[in-house]
């Protein structure tokens, strides 16, 4: 049995097709499409005609390479980018009937369920406490738990993308109050959610996403060619002099430094505020570069617990209203 799923981004639309027989999702081909979604979609705003035409397009592509590999419909979903717009219906609606894929968007909260689910399974039960951590374009998924999902999540709209539109548009490198005010912001809306994950005491600590994994090369990890099985461990105190750097820099040149790719630099700058401030008011020194994120979470729960909760999933994703720019919080999953 083969599974696919479609992830549409701030940055890329992804595909990944899986061989799940033994329960266990393996990746038997990936694709990508970049469609730099974020560069035409102010935070808020609504997705522009030309946008949705890639879109449909991107995601015909992705549903054609899923067939060829042997895979049904793929489960495909859209994160804040398109979360958050106000002619999401439209964009959704457009991608279902020219394309008989459909897409949904996910609420935030799920992304974070969905997204430790993955880190959890890759990281396994002797990880014990797992605070998790997922820098989007859009938004910040944090979650904590014990289990095999967790007991608390959070969305808050602090996505690298939606911040450097913020706090750095028209200032290349930006000013230094530019990014202090940035780091006020982020510190002010990630103060509670920072006090529950101390308070809960993580024994590890993990983070997932595009932002992280450059950034942890940028801060010496090992780089993606040396596969996936080689731990990458980033260090706060790394993170905070990769800040400097990258502040120096005009995006230009940030896509010289190690790990940081050309359509991503511009917005390296404010992930990499938003990751370190994260860990200093959690109280995280360390954390671990996780390669299994939220596509991995749909595949399992699309495995441990059957295509009729995907089915529920989607359909609340289709028929709920876009939600305001707040933090998004819950006090505990749903199982």
């Amino acid at each position: 049995m083969r599974i696919s799923v479609v992830d549409v981004g701030s940055n890329t639309v992804r595909l990944v097709v899986a061989d799940a027989e033994d329960g266990v999702p393996l990746p038997v081909h990936t694709a990508k499409w970049r469609l730099r979604l974020s560069d035409h979609v102010r935070p808020g705003g609504p997705v522009p005609k030309e946008a949705v035409e890639q879109l449909v397009e991107a995601v015909e592509g992705a549903k054609r390479t899923a067939a060829r590999w042997g895979a049904a419909g793929p489960l495909a979903f859209a994160t804040a980018v398109v979360r958050s717009a106000p002619n999401r219906q439209e964009v959704l609606r457009a991608v279902r009937t020219r394309t008989g894929v459909a897409l949904c968007t996910l609420p935030g909260e799920v992304e974070a369920e969905l997204t430790f689910l993955g880190a959890r399974r890759w990281m396994g039960w002797r990880s014990g406490p797992l605070a998790l951590f997922d820098i989007g374009g859009g938004s910040l998924e944090v979650a904590f738990g014990r289990g095999r999902l967790p007991d608390y999540v959070a969305s808050l709209p602090l996505g690298a993308g939606r911040l450097t539109h913020e706090f750095f548009i028209g200032q290349d490198p930006p000013p230094l109050e530019a990014v202090r005010a940035l780091r006020r912001k982020v510190r002010h809306q990630l103060r509670d959610v920072a006090s529950r994950i101390r308070w809960e005491g993580p024994r590890t600590a993990v983070a997932t996403s595009r932002t992280f994994e450059q950034l942890g090369r940028l801060c010496g990890t090992s780089p993606g060619r040396h596969g996936p099985f080689v731990e990458r461990r980033m260090h706060r105190a790394d993170l905070g002099v990769a800040i400097e750097r990258l502040a120096a820099l005009p995006a230009a040149r940030r896509s010289e430094l190690p790990g940081i790719s050309a359509p991503r630099a511009a917005q390296s700058l404010a992930g990499a505020v938003v990751g370190h401030t994260a860990m200093k008011l959690t109280g995280i020194r360390t954390v671990t570069i996780c390669p299994w994120a939220i596509r991995e979470g749909v595949l399992l729960r699309h495995i441990e617990d059957g295509p009729s909760w995907w089915a529920e999933i989607a359909h609340q994703g289709e028929e709920s209203t876009p939600p305001d720019p707040v933090p998004l919080r819950i006090a505990a999953a749903t199982r």
